[in-house]
Order: C-alpha cells, then structure tokens, then sequence
C-alpha cells in the first residue's frame, strides 16, 4: 500500500512539474501580431510588405490584414507535435476554403510560424527553401 501511494504521489508530482514547465499555447498566442521578418520559398519579403500586415489570434478565430484587405478563419493547436503544429483554415476572403498545415513556437512575445502554402503537408522544420511555397514568418506581440 505505501509503494503505490509512493508512487500515485510521485507520478501526481511529475504531472504537476510538467504542466507548470509547458506554457498554455492557446493562451499564449491570443492577440495581435505584426511581422517583423518573413521568407516565402526563400526569398525575403520586403519591409514595406511586413508593415502592412498584422494578424490577430484569439478563440481559435484569425484575422490577417494585408494593407486594408481581410482574410479570415479559424485555426486549432496540436501542442502534442513537435514541433507543436496549427492547422488553418480560411472561411472568408481570398484564403476561403484553403486548408494551410503549419508549425509554431512562441517564446515571450516572439512568434514563429512556418506555413505550407500549398496545403500538402505540415513542415517539419523551421525554413522556407526555394523552390517550395513554404511561408516562414516571425511575429513580434503588437503593445496595444
């Protein structure tokens, strides 16, 4: 009886430890975003393209703003993958109806996000190689 309740409470400690150590990613992505550097098949986008681009996370919905026009839809986490991947979905404007599969990692108020444009398959790493329509884009938390 002493070993198990040995054990029970050991077990109980690591899955404490492990939820205390592993950031509520959901939580954490919610809010604006702007893009501070990205590359699309490896070629850099330019600055001027960046600034006019923000992106808004919240309740599994997004919203992107390319220079006044919308797109929107919704996304959900696999924190279980890793690296921890997103699915997004487009349910209004020019990515209505697209399924993009992306990676993810967020450290304080950075954000990284690798997005296959062409819906194939989720990345498995953090670049965009020529050739390819993989989106690779680091997100700085917009102060509001």
């Amino acid at each position: 009886m002493k070993h198990i309740l040995c054990t029970v409470l050991t077990f109980a400690t690591a899955i404490a430890a492990f939820a205390a150590d592993a950031p509520d990613n959901n939580n954490a992505l919610q809010g604006t975003w702007s893009p501070i550097e990205a590359e699309l098949g490896g070629q850099a986008m330019p600055a001027a393209v960046l600034k006019s681009i923000s992106l808004k996370l919240e309740n599994g919905k997004y919203e992107v703003a390319i220079a006044g026009s919308m797109d929107r839809g919704t996304y959900t986490v696999d924190s279980a993958a890793e690296p921890k991947g997103m699915t997004i979905t487009g349910t209004e404007g020019p990515n209505n109806g697209k399924t993009f599969p992306a990676i993810f990692e967020i450290k304080g108020d950075t954000l990284r996000i690798c997005y296959d444009l062409s819906g194939m398959k989720r990345p498995t790493e953090f670049k965009s190689v020529p050739g390819t329509r993989l989106y690779l884009v680091t997100y700085s938390r917009s102060k509001q």
